[in-house]
């Protein structure tokens, strides 16, 4: 994975295996195997019935095409690398910048975490549970009841009473309708680019240890300078 920011791992600086690579090896491998028996052949052969050269020069051919064949497919894979690269420099301004994301995956910073929930019509009991990296839960309370987007802000208050440290969390917002059906509520969470990079070839964004692609970015802001 391509990697700017100071979330995740550092990257690992061994150049990785292309496709392409593996390739042209195997395909030099098998050239040199071919060879070896052709010259053998050769050596061996009755000078007054010689082999027909139609054959070995068939497969000689076949090798070139092969060889042409890989040599664009690893200039596809550098036009894809740059791309990548591209992908990642355009994305740098990103970093510090404080994104709202499709999905659930909270990240607490600084002790606090802010999330929204669209409660749809019709709903009759509602809750809204944080979990910690383990699937415990660490706090809960009942979820705004009427239509329409609520935004929460968590300030790391546990209900045990303590305080939940800086991390991943995961915020669920579950509710019932009049006849005990379950609601759909969506729900997006907000929080601070730490990195970009890129995976199998999708850029991703980083809010301290959690994974966002691009495409669940819905939003982008300066973040206030002073806490909320």
């Amino acid at each position: 994975m391509s990697l700017i920011g100071g979330a995740a791992s550092a990257a690992s600086t061994t150049e990785p295996t292309t496709a392409s690579g593996t390739a042209k090896e195997k395909l030099d491998n098998d050239l040199n195997q071919f060879l070896t028996l052709l010259t053998t052949q050769l050596k061996n052969q009755d000078p007054l019935d010689p082999m027909d050269s139609t054959e070995f020069t068939s497969q000689l051919v076949q090798f070139a095409s092969v060889e042409q064949q890989i040599y664009q497919n690893s200039n596809l894979e550098k036009l894809v690398s740059y791309q990548e690269t591209n992908q990642v420099s355009s994305m740098v301004n990103f970093i510090d910048k404080k994104v709202q994301v499709d999905g659930t995956n909270l990240p607490l910073e600084n002790g606090q975490a802010e999330f929204t929930y669209t409660m749809p019509a019709g709903a009759k009991s509602a809750s809204i549970i944080i979990r910690d990296p383990s699937g415990l839960s660490v706090y809960e309370q009942d979820a705004d009841l009427s239509q329409g987007e609520h935004q929460f802000t968590w300030n790391a208050q546990a209900s045990n009473g303590g305080t939940a440290p800086d991390g991943a969390y995961q915020v669920t917002v579950t509710g019932l309708d009049n006849q005990g059906e379950i609601l759909e509520i969506s729900q997006t969470v907000f929080g601070r680019v730490t990195g970009i990079g890129i995976d199998n070839g999708e850029t991703t964004l980083f809010m301290g240890d959690i994974e966002v692609p691009q495409a669940k970015v819905l939003a982008v802001k300066q973040p206030s300078s002073a806490s909320n």
